[in-house]
């Protein structure tokens, strides 16, 4: 009876160590968040990502060199939270803009017609790629690619989240 009774015990030990490891390695995962004037506040993590549709997008980088990203459209991205996009972006909704912030606490703005195939031809994205391979540290897990922006001060690196506000009169 006690050779069970500590068969049983050693079990639920392993049980539990199996379990916590597996939900610290689920835990561990990046993530950023989009939140604000959306209709369902998303918490994405890089598997997440793997749900959308890719896009591969070629950009000079910071290093003047041609790289090819690969990631999300913001415009996908929004959408899946439910933001104000397409035919309904006019009137009041048209002061609506992103706030994009970093790890580091850098911040850079867009207005929601910048990314919406309705008002441009520019394709934003969100990679977490380059050259094929995951962003560098640093730079990474998640970057803000604008492939049509002169200078790149608006290619967020480290981004930990997308929050969409109403501008203030």
């Amino acid at each position: 009876m006690i050779r069970y009774f500590r068969i049983l015990i050693l079990c639920f030990v392993a049980l539990l160590v199996f379990a916590s490891s597996v939900s610290a390695q689920s835990g561990n995962l990046p993530f950023f968040t989009v939140e604000g004037e959306v209709l369902t506040s998303l918490k994405l993590t890089s598997n997440d990502l793997l749900k959308f549709k890719s896009v591969e997008i070629r950009a000079k980088g910071k290093d003047g060199k041609e790289h090819t990203f690969k990631g999300v459209r913001l415009f996908d991205l929004l959408d899946s939270a439910g933001v104000t996009l397409g035919k309904e972006l006019r009137g009041k909704n048209l002061t609506k803009y992103m706030l994009i912030k970093a790890t580091d606490g850098y911040e850079a703005v867009f207005s929601l017609a910048e990314i919406d195939p309705e008002f441009t031809d520019q394709t934003i994205i969100l990679a977490y790629q380059v050259d094929g391979n995951p962003l560098p540290k640093g730079e990474g897990p998640f970057r803000i690619v604008v492939p049509n922006d002169k200078r790149p001060t608006r290619w967020v690196r480290e981004v930990t989240s997308i929050k969409i506000l109403f501008s203030k009169e």
